[in-house]
């Protein structure tokens, strides 16, 4: 007797085998989305055999891809990033368009306003995972800073007057650190706050008048949040996610305050999912299915326990479990409540306009005072 293998005797596809999903995260995704990998890996044995998860900084993830596709070699066949690696990855070719070849599989008419912006600046290469309103929020130290400043030249007077105390991330490395610098044109009424390249001549400046005042830019959020809880810092940048999250951890103390800047304007922030080049159809095809099923109201409820939020708008958080819903009720802050209302609410800056930012901020403001941890 001749052995044939199973599936191929009649000429039928062999039998699909579960794969290994290899994710790299690099934006702290899995914060928000572990729990939601895990159901999939339960629910689906014959599609996920095994996850294996690494982690990097972001703007680390590019170089790491590219020396894995010039290989031919990928041992990643999910990335899970922010706004800043996805920006570079996209302007690189890295990525898989995913959009509008898959639109079907994805719930997008159920997508919050700010999802659907988020959707939008990934140009078809990534899938928002999670959404917030964002930031830029200054988080302080009420002990020490009893009156927070309230405008951009109060921030500068107290930066002056407290040399050392305020801090916040290299943007291409933080969130937080992006969003004070993307904001910064609208609280200074900048000539054009989208356009970092010729309507930022204020916002420059004061970047650069605000180094004068600053030790060094980490490469990292987690720094900033480490030194203020240590009180050698008092204020430092944040987001919403960035600013709950810490205290709920205790991380940061949880008497921490913030101070909302008048004129702000929040610029959304979240997580991507994105697929690299070079990853095999079968696997590819098990991962979009994937994404559909985090996309799914049930699944996303749960990422509010990472405090950053569902892109789709059945997940409310009325409708999250107990346990979370009781656990983000109690860091919660009332400043984030109706903020559609209390602010203006707009999307970050597209791709290449934030990689300039990037490249500018690293040469002008941050040059010789970026500390690689």
């Amino acid at each position: 007797a001749v052995a044939v293998r199973a599936g191929t005797a009649a000429g039928l596809p062999a039998l699909a085998q579960p794969i290994t999903l290899s994710i790299i995260d690099v934006g702290g995704d899995l914060s928000s989305t572990q729990a939601i990998v895990e159901n999939y890996r339960k629910a689906n044995p014959n599609k996920i055999k095994d996850v294996r998860i690494q982690r990097a900084p972001q703007p680390q993830l590019p170089a790491k891809i590219k020396a894995q596709q010039d290989a031919g070699r990928l041992d990643i066949n999910l990335i899970m990033t922010g706004q800043a690696a996805a920006s570079a990855m996209i302007g690189n070719g890295q990525l898989v368009r995913l959009l509008p070849d898959h639109e079907k599989l994805f719930p997008i008419d159920d997508f919050t306003e700010a999802a659907k912006a988020h959707l939008k600046e990934g140009e078809g290469f990534v899938i928002p995972s999670v959404v917030s309103n964002g930031g830029p929020v200054f988080i302080f130290n009420p002990k020490k800073v009893p009156s927070p400043p309230k405008t951009a030249q109060d921030l500068l007077a107290w930066a002056k007057a407290n040399p050392g105390k305020f801090f916040y991330a290299r943007p291409a490395n933080s969130g937080p650190g992006t969003s004070i610098v993307v904001g910064l044109p609208y609280i200074l009424g900048d000539k054009d706050p989208r356009d970092p390249e010729n309507g930022w001549d204020k916002t420059w400046a004061f970047l650069k008048e605000l180094g004068q005042y600053i030790e060094y830019y980490p490469t990292g959020t987690l720094f900033t949040l480490r030194e203020f809880a240590q009180e050698q810092r008092w204020m430092i940048a944040g987001i919403m996610e960035w600013d709950m999250k810490p205290r709920a951890e205790a991380v940061v103390p949880p008497e921490s305050k913030i101070t909302i800047q008048e004129n702000t304007t929040f610029l959304i922030d979240g997580h991507y999912w994105a697929i690299p080049k070079g990853v095999p159809q079968n696997e590819i095809d098990i991962i979009l299915d994937l994404m559909k099923f985090m996309l799914q109201p049930d699944q996303q409820q749960l990422t509010w326990r990472g405090f950053i939020g569902p892109v789709n708008k059945k997940a409310t958080l009325a409708t999250a479990p107990a346990d979370i819903r009781d656990y983000v009720k109690e860091f919660w802050r009332p400043e984030y409540d109706d903020m559609d209302k209390k602010f203006k609410i707009v999307p970050m800056l597209e791709v290449r306009k934030l990689t300039y930012m990037f490249d500018r901020w690293d040469k002008e403001v941050g040059a010789q005072k970026i500390k690689r941890q």
